[in-house]
């Protein structure tokens, strides 16, 4: 991400960047044949954690990458998976692999391999609180500042009614979040939602205070070991980073 966030501001403009489902989702919002006019107008189109998650994705992908490609953009994204694996273990994959062939052509690969840069060197992601030191820690960390408070299970039920495009708008202006009892998760659904929650709180570098089972126990056995798992992975790691980050000061 930072490497790509570092190819769009050396680039000339015009230019885009955005995640691999902000991209899906401006489709929804526009149409497709509108997303490729008001993207075929960019020299760049930078796309931030590239994966397919189903075979509507695929096919849709594969098309506006041709067609932007077509149309002169450069292309440059980020992936976990190299772009001949993409779909693996979500889909039958074999069923889409000419599609996901045109995906592959259009990029020249760059490996680079390395541990998660945010927890190199660090501490363990603290602990969850109890329920008891909140409003304590609340105040060490975000005393005069905009904070969500929510019971999990109450942002899990409000998550469902918010199309996740908007999760981005759901938390602007937040200065840090507090989840009281966090539980695991066991849709998946429901836990896909939360993975692009998960995203916008780490783009924003929203800082978390959270009491319940750890992050490393958010999601099931099961899902962090299927077609999921390089997503839940991610998930986890962002959400600790933000853990750690909003535990820096000590209850006066």
């Amino acid at each position: 991400t930072h490497l790509l966030a570092s190819l769009w501001h050396a680039a000339p403009g015009p230019k885009a960047f955005g995640t691999f489902v902000e991209y899906t989702n401006l489709v929804g919002a526009l149409s497709f044949r509108k997303t490729v006019e008001a993207l075929s107008h960019y020299k760049l189109v930078c796309i931030d954690e590239f994966e397919l998650d189903d075979p509507g994705d695929t096919v849709l992908m594969s098309r506006l990458m041709r067609e932007l490609a077509d149309a002169g953009v450069k292309l440059a994204a980020t992936s976990n998976t190299l772009p001949g694996s993409l779909g693996d273990g979500r889909f039958a994959a074999v069923d889409f692999a000419r599609e996901i062939q045109v995906l592959a052509d259009q990029f020249d690969v760059i490996r680079i391999d390395g541990e998660d840069f945010r927890h190199r060197g660090l501490p363990a992601a603290p602990a969850p609180l109890k329920n008891s030191q909140l409003a304590a820690q609340m105040k060490a960390e975000f005393d005069g500042k905009t904070v969500a408070e929510d019971e999990f299970s109450s942002l899990i039920g409000h998550l469902a009614g918010v199309h996740p495009s908007r999760y981005r708008q759901l938390i602007d202006g937040i200065d840090g979040v507090v989840w009281r009892n966090v539980e695991t998760i066991t849709e998946q659904a429901v836990a896909l939602r939360f993975v692009v929650l998960a995203d916008r709180l780490y783009d924003k570098d929203v800082p978390i205070l959270a009491s319940g089972v750890p992050f490393d126990e958010l999601f099931t056995d099961e899902m962090m070991h299927g077609g999921y798992t390089k997503k839940y992975f991610r998930a986890v790691s962002r959400l600790t980073a933000l853990a750690r980050e909003g535990q820096n000061h000590e209850p006066s």
